[in-house]
């Protein structure tokens, strides 16, 4: 039986093995026989197998190692690469996923190995590029290892012990088989490694050090005893003696592969170095030495813990209650300033200053801890794109740059749907076929770019190809015929106004309905998404040379810039990413179109809303001859008009929920703490317009 954090590691270190595993099944296909990406392989399957094998999921752990067979045999140069082995061992890879969703949900294993199995065995015959001295070695490998092998169970029991080499002690039998080892052409290592102090699965990562050991070589013995090792019961490392072919660079490499192992020291031990007489206080002075200095490297490699993901929630909003308080403190910093001596004044305003910087580095650092590599999302995309490509028949060079650009944990769990759909749109509507691009002078395998940068306190997502662009015309001629627009309505809009009707909800350019585009559910979704999370979505297209869309997302969302007005006695907050520009206008200025009121801005006209009567208030202006405050809000390519009566600046502030009593309240997202204790209510700027954009589609229209 296992704990529940041992399966939750169980889980993540598979979820990252079969990552690699598909990550360089693509880079095979590409590439063909790349050792690297096949070694990689290798490793990931036999990891898998190993701890699959522990937790005692058999199917799962068959499964790889079959997986690890054909890798084995490409590392030896007896199989060849080719198409039909690697949609093989991608369907393989589907099936360890459906196994590892089965044992997430019920803890069983149902899916059916068996077809897989057979066709994985199939085209590793298929693909066979071994040549008689190849079977010949691997005969001759096989037989010595078993005369090894035979020599290891007839090693009695105690016996003398000598000292081989420094620290280390072998019993006469065992110095012999060193000897015997040496004439067959195989090395002797002392293998010492070092497993992380904080691995939650000891016994399953000995197992899984013996049997990559095993797969290069015989393991002679260990320290502590194989027993122990199996209960996990040891402290910092232990130690084995291995017979092998293999070079100790090879072999430290093989056991670095595997997770939480954080050192590995090797020492050939010669047949010639034996001949000395030796106490048995040796192994122990040694042995202590060993331990002491193992568990001195060990302390040093403690770096990183654990930590659950509602803690780091619950320090941000610690945090965000800090910052209420720094403002508070501002806010009376003045009032000491007015009121007493400057010296005590001056005192304030060090510790309000002093403060401020702590909370900021705080925020700061916080903020980092809850980040995570946009590649969690990135790295699922290339399967995804590969199996489009192919379904279509089309070919697709995928490129992905800023892997390692981080987000806030809350806005990585939103832009994958986004980006799918996308992605999707992009291989569908925008990459021709290989023929046509041809014909057309271009490569024929179209360009997908991917790419995540920080540009000015935002992540910046652009996703571009090469492909065919969105025609105007095209866009035009099909929101007619879907009745959005009439002809006449159309033939006003610019070319711009017309590209922005793609993201109209059950608007799609495609003739056909099918399983991947043409329902008009995906472009809508994307920018309802990413506007959800404060966040916006641009775009270029160019006829016959491709698109490129820019989505703008902020670092995290629990703390915000916004625009404060007043209202009244109350105080709102616009979030100042869709807050586009603030207007003073006299009461001349506004004007009436068919009982609404509306103001031109640079020729263009946009509703008025008034945000008294948006939420039933009063106003506190009186005068009809005041100037009037307007604050431009957008959201995409719509934008409206808002009144208010006074405009306060722009304050950073944290988003506080309504809470479960309130609920949903129709034109607000949130709320905020002021610095004199007040509370000040945040607009649903994206509802807003939304809502009001509807009076300028109608004067669009005509």
């Amino acid at each position: 039986m296992f704990t529940d954090e041992e399966i939750s590691i169980f889980f993540e270190e598979l979820e990252e093995k079969l990552q690699v595993i598909s990550d360089n099944l693509l880079v095979m296909e590409k590439g063909g026989s790349s050792p690297e990406a096949i070694q990689e392989i290798f490793r990931a399957a036999h990891t898998i197998k190993g701890s699959s094998a522990v937790m005692g999921y058999e199917k799962m752990s068959a499964l790889t190692h079959e997986i690890e067979n054909i890798f084995d045999r490409l590392r030896q140069g007896r199989l060849v690469v080719s198409k039909e082995l690697v949609d093989t061992l991608f369907e393989a890879l589907d099936t360890l996923r459906a196994l590892k969703e089965e044992i997430v949900a019920s803890k069983n294993e149902t899916a059916d190995i068996v077809g897989i199995t057979a066709r994985l065995r199939e085209c590793a015959l298929s693909c066979e590029a071994g040549s008689a001295a190849g079977e010949a070695a691997a005969a001759k490998d096989a037989a010595a290892r078993k005369i090894l092998s035979e020599e290891k169970g007839s090693v009695p029991q105690g016996g003398a012990s000598r000292p081989v080499a420094e620290e280390v002690e072998l019993s006469d039998v065992e110095e012999a088989m060193v000897r015997e080892a040496e004439v067959r052409g195989y090395q002797a290592y002392w293998v010492k490694i070092s497993i992380d102090p904080g691995c939650q699965m000891k016994a399953a990562r000995a197992f899984l050090v013996f049997e990559t050991l095993q797969q290069v070589g015989e393991i002679i013995k260990s320290v502590p005893p194989a027993e122990d090792l199996q209960d996990g019961k040891y402290e910092s490392g232990f130690d084995v003696l291995l017979f092998t072919q293999e070079d100790a660079g090879q072999v430290k490499n093989l056991i670095f592969s595997i997770a939480e192992v954080i050192d590995v020291k090797i020492q050939q031990v010669r047949a010639s170095a034996a001949a000395a007489d030796g106490d048995h206080s040796g192994r122990a002075t040694a042995g202590a030495a060993f331990s002491q200095r193992v568990q001195e490297q060990s302390r040093e490699n403690i770096k990183t813990v654990r930590v659950d993901v509602q803690k780091l929630d619950a320090l941000m909003n610690l945090v965000g209650e800090l910052v209420i308080d720094r403002t508070r403190l501002d806010r009376f910093v003045g009032v000491f300033e007015s009121r007493y001596d400057d010296e005590l004044a001056e005192s304030i305003q060090e510790i309000s200053s002093h403060l401020g910087q702590v909370t900021n580095n705080l925020q700061e650092e916080i903020m980092k801890a809850r980040m995570l590599p946009v590649a969690y999302v990135f790295n699922r995309l290339p399967r995804m794109v590969r199996d489009l490509a192919h379904k279509m028949g089309k070919e697709v060079d995928f490129v992905i740059e800023g892997r390692e650009t981080e987000l806030d944990r809350n806005v990585i769990e939103v832009i994958g749907d986004p980006l799918v759909h996308l992605l999707r749109n992009s291989i569908d509507h925008g990459i021709e076929p290989p023929e046509e691009r041809v014909r057309l002078g271009k490569p024929r395998a179209g360009k997908i770019l991917l790419k995540a940068a920080y540009v000015e306190g935002q992540i910046v997502i652009t996703l571009s190809d090469d492909g065919r662009g969105i025609n105007p015309a095209m866009v035009r001629k099909k929101a007619v015929e879907k009745g959005l627009l009439t002809a006449e309505a159309a033939a006003r809009l610019t070319d711009k106004e017309v590209l922005d009707l793609i993201f109209t909800p059950g608007f799609s350019t495609s003739a056909d309905v099918s399983d991947v585009s043409g329902r008009g559910v995906g472009m809508d979704i994307v920018r309802n998404q990413i506007e959800q999370i404060n966040g916006s979505v641009e775009y270029v297209s160019v006829p016959g040379a491709g698109t490129t869309f820019t989505i703008k997302l902020p670092l995290t969302l629990a703390i915000i810039r916004a625009l404060m007005v007043e209202l009244g006695d109350q105080v709102y907050a616009f979030p100042l990413s869709n807050v586009v520009e603030t207007l003073a206008l006299r009461p001349g200025e506004i004007r009436r179109v068919r009982h609404s009121e509306v103001i031109v801005v640079r020729g263009h006209v946009l509703p008025l809303i008034r945000l008294a009567q948006l939420f039933n208030q009063e106003s506190a202006q009186n005068n009809p001859d005041e100037r009037v405050f307007v604050v431009i809000l957008g959201s995409g390519e719509k934008k409206v008009g808002v009144v208010v009566d006074r405009l306060l600046g722009e304050q950073e502030i944290v988003i506080k929920s309504l809470g479960s009593y309130l609920g949903q309240v129709p034109g607000l997202s949130g709320a905020t703490i002021l610095g004199d204790g007040s509370v000040a209510l945040i607009v649903d700027a994206r509802g807003i317009v939304k809502e009001g954009s509807g009076e300028e589609a109608f004067y669009a229209t005509g």
